[in-house]
C-alpha cells in the first residue's frame, strides 16, 4: 500500500471517542537527530482481515510519523526454511534488530505467540506499546487492563485501549466515502501510537540503573531462547 495513499488523505476526520491510556501521552517529537526507529509489529496474522489491517496500520504509522517510525511486519519476513524453529528464530531475530515493538492485544484470549514476543521484548528492554481495539473485557484485573495481570505493569510500556465498535460506527457515519473514512480512522489511531512511542522513548533505559550493558542483555536473551 503506497504511503502517498495516506499522505494525500483529507485531514481533520478522526476518532472523537475518549480513549483510555495508562498515562498521559507526551506529544513531544522524538529527537530529530535520531534516525527512523524500527517498530516490530506483533499480533495475529492468520486471516485476510488481520494481514490487511496490519499493513494498513503499519503504513499509517509511517505516514503520520513522517517516517520517524517504520514498522517491520512478521508477515512480510522471508524465511529460507519453514520449520517451526526457523520461523520462531526469524521473528525473535527481527525483534532483536528493532528499536521498539507494537503488540496487538485483541481477542478474548491474547494470541499466545504475541504474548511470548512481548515478554521477550521486555526482557531485552525494548520500548513497547500495547494496542487493543477489542471492546470485550477479560482478564483478572478488576479496574486494570482487560487481560491477564501477568501481561501488565512492565516498565517502558504504554497501553492504548480503543472501542472498535464505536470507531466502526463513527467511520460509517463520516462525511466522506467509506474508504476515505477508514483512512482517517487508521490515521488517527496511528497518531496516538506515534505519540505513545515518543513518550516511552523519553524514559531512560533500564540499563541506566544496571551493571549490565545492552549487548550483554541481548546476548543472554539469545542464549536463553536457543537462538
Amino acid at each position: 500500500m503506497p504511503l502517498i495513499w495516506w499522505r494525500n488523505r483529507e485531514k481533520g476526520v478522526g476518532m472523537s471517542n475518549e480513549p483510555r491510556t495508562d498515562c498521559d501521552i507526551d506529544t513531544a517529537s522524538a529527537d530529530s537527530a535520531v534516525g527512523a526507529r524500527r517498530i516490530y509489529f506483533a499480533g495475529p496474522l492468520f486471516s485476510h482481515k488481520e494481514l490487511t489491517g496490519n499493513r494498513l496500520l503499519a503504513d499509517a504509522v509511517d505516514a503520520e510519523s513522517a517516517s520517524r517510525y517504520t514498522c517491520v511486519l512478521p508477515q512480510d519476513i522471508d524465511v529460507s526454511s519453514h520449520t517451526a524453529k526457523d520461523i520462531r528464530d526469524a521473528d525473535f531475530g527481527h525483534l532483536l534488530d528493532c528499536d521498539c515493538a507494537l503488540f496487538n492485544f485483541d481477542g478474548a484470549e491474547l494470541d499466545s505467540g504475541t504474548v511470548v514476543e512481548f515478554i521477550f521484548a521486555k526482557m531485552i528492554d525494548r520500548p513497547a506499546v500495547l494496542l487493543r481495539t477489542d471492546f470485550r473485557t477479560g482478564g483478572d484485573q478488576c479496574d486494570g487492563d482487560p487481560w491477564n495481570l501477568m501481561c501488565s505493569f512492565y516498565p517502558r510500556t504504554r497501553t492504548l485501549l480503543r472501542n472498535g465498535m464505536e470507531e466502526y460506527r463513527k467511520t460509517c457515519a463520516g462525511s466522506g466515502s467509506f474508504g476515505e473514512n477508514v483512512r482517517d480512522t487508521y490515521g488517527a489511531l496511528a497518531r496516538d501510537i506515534v505519540h505513545a512511542f515518543d513518550a516511552v522513548f523519553a524514559e531512560p533505559p533500564l540499563t541506566q540503573h544496571s551493571e549490565l550493558s545492552n549487548s550483554q542483555i541481548e546476548a543472554w536473551a539469545r542464549l536463553a531462547a536457543g537462538l
